[in-house]
């Protein structure tokens, strides 16, 4: 098969990026009756727990954190849906505080209907992101599948005392959210070829972005509860913070930090298909005031493919922690709303 005659990659898949993810609440139903590994005293975070990768305490000073993510295209460059992928995986280990050591490749592809150039460029994006990181691609599988597929499982080091989760947030820590929202609707756009090569290339540059300032948060003990936005949007694992932090979050709507035409685009109704999952899923716990747009709900139940941490902060150290981390190259991070008494979201 000549170039000229390879399909695009956002076509072969009937999802893409993490708006792939089962819906919140059918992965609940499928999980409810599976054994929990709870007799493992080193296993400090599980299946148990709805947080990003698993951790294993090894001694005192050293655990070891493992992750797998893995999804659909939702571009069509394939060295650019590589090196999305691998953040998106990677992501998780920086969002537990930890420091990423190693990656293995998931990769499956229709071996017949892409090229093998194709496939190539989807690896190599893949092992560039892992470089930037500073780890190995050190192996890894593949299957010819139906829907090309590609991901990282990742394994990283975090000293125990380090260690954070997706609770741990207080009444009154504020909330920063380090990116922008609007990855699923610029993908929904991209599939409808509705949108222009520079919003691709600020939805690329976005996904792409690392996200180790989570490792450096860590060391710093007002930093209470780390967690990264992906499939479920910012409501979705804004409540798994709630929950697991055993409080409510209130967010402001007018501060949550946008790419630059999420809000334009979501007007016109380029939405994906796990929004609506998402919030029959879950919208029964979030609140929403009265008076916003009328497209709000889709902006919030977005799936982000490889988006921002969301971080919960002591109230006093919220304006240097924003400040650190937009210093680090992340000039849209935001304070987006505070940890409250009660349950669930509130959005004003």
């Amino acid at each position: 098969m000549t170039d000229t005659a390879a399909p695009r990659l956002s076509q072969l898949a009937h999802g893409g990026g993490c708006g792939c993810k089962i819906a919140p609440s059918v992965l609940q139903a499928i999980l409810r009756d599976q054994p929990l590994a709870a007799a493992f005293p080193q296993l400090l975070v599980g299946n148990a727990e709805s947080d990003d990768a698993a951790v294993w305490q090894v001694d005192d000073k050293t655990c070891v954190i493992a992750t797998t993510d893995f999804f659909m295209p939702m571009v069509d460059d394939p060295h650019a849906f590589g090196r999305i992928a691998a953040a998106n995986a990677i992501s998780d280990i920086y969002a537990m505080g930890g420091r990423p050591i190693m990656a293995l490749a998931i990769v499956g592809m229709p071996i017949n209907v892409l090229p093998h150039d194709t496939i190539g460029q989807v690896l190599a994006g893949g092992a560039s992101i892992c470089a930037e990181a500073g780890i190995p691609v050190a192996g890894g599988h593949s299957i010819d599948s139906v829907e090309p597929i590609y991901g990282l499982a990742v394994i990283g080091l975090v000293s125990p005392e380090n260690l954070r989760r997706n609770g741990g947030a207080q009444p009154g820590d504020a909330l920063i959210l380090t990116k922008g929202l609007g990855v699923g609707i610029y993908s929904a756009a991209i599939k409808k070829d509705a949108l222009d090569q520079a919003g691709i290339d600020e939805m690329i540059a976005s996904a792409t972005l690392l996200n180790r300032i989570g490792m450096e948060l860590a060391a710093d003990p007002r930093v209470r509860a780390i967690t990264d936005v992906t499939g479920f949007g910012i409501l979705g694992h804004g409540l798994e913070m709630a929950r697991a932090s055993g409080c409510a979050l209130a967010l402001e709507y007018a501060a949550l930090p946008l790419l630059t035409r999420a809000d334009e685009l979501a007007g016109q109704g380029f939405v994906t298909g796990a929004s609506g999952r998402n919030w029959a899923s879950y919208g029964a716990e979030v609140t929403l005031a009265p008076g916003l747009p009328d497209h709000a709900q889709a902006l919030l139940t977005d799936p982000q493919t490889s988006g921002g941490l969301l971080i919960a902060v002591a109230p006093e150290a919220a304006g240097t922690t924003l400040a650190r981390i937009r210093a680090a190259g992340y000039p849209l991070a935001s304070i987006v709303g505070r940890a409250t008494e009660g349950a669930g979201i509130r959005v004003a």
